[in-house]
């Protein structure tokens, strides 16, 4: 079974971390980042998941903690990551439940950022370590001006809209412009 790739848009959003060590912490950035409304819940919470604008909540995970929740992170013991998965699976939630592929309904993968531009990269959470390895090598390729292709592209895209383009005749257009970006510029 092949996972159906996706960029979920959590901004003002509810997302539920069930456990409060360290890799319940290394999920949070992400989801900081991202604009989404966290919750912890965990009867221990490390201070790395004691981030401003992170509810903690100091207690067991109860099933209730998914109501109104879009998304949830499981980061705490293999049972209690079953627990929170069959607890979301009713709600038809979507959870990753760190290092256990075969609980989660949901995997997170490698992630490069860089100007504008998100590559994700999931081994079906078979291979997390796989997927670290190639986001970095991922990272090396990309060129550096990254962030002036997104700007072209997004200009571009604006005025073609704004003309009824065809989604057809667009990318051989910005394949020209991005090369153009690498014409030599004269000098007047």
């Amino acid at each position: 079974m092949n996972p159906f790739p996706a960029f979920l848009k959590l901004a003002g959003r509810r997302v539920l971390v069930v456990g409060g060590g360290r890799v319940a912490a290394s999920k949070l950035a992400g989801l900081i980042e991202s604009g989404a409304r966290i919750a912890v819940v965990a009867p221990e919470i490390a201070g790395e998941c004691q981030l401003a604008g992170v509810e903690l909540l100091r207690r067991p995970f109860q099933p209730q903690d998914l109501e109104g929740c879009w998304f949830a992170v499981a980061a705490a013991t293999p049972e209690v990551n079953r627990e929170v998965a069959a607890a979301a699976e009713t709600r038809h939630l979507f959870v990753n439940a760190v290092d256990d592929a075969e609980t989660a309904s949901a995997w997170l993968g490698g992630v490069v950022r860089r100007g504008g531009v998100t590559i994700a990269i999931s081994t079906g959470g078979r291979a997390p370590a796989l997927a670290g390895l190639l986001r970095e090598a991922l990272e090396n390729l990309l060129p550096p001006e990254l962030g002036e292709w997104m700007a072209t592209a997004d200009r571009l895209r604006a005025r073609w809209r704004s003309e009824r383009l065809p989604m057809e005749r667009r990318r051989p257009l910005l394949l020209q412009a991005l090369d153009a970006l690498y014409e030599p510029r004269k000098v007047a």
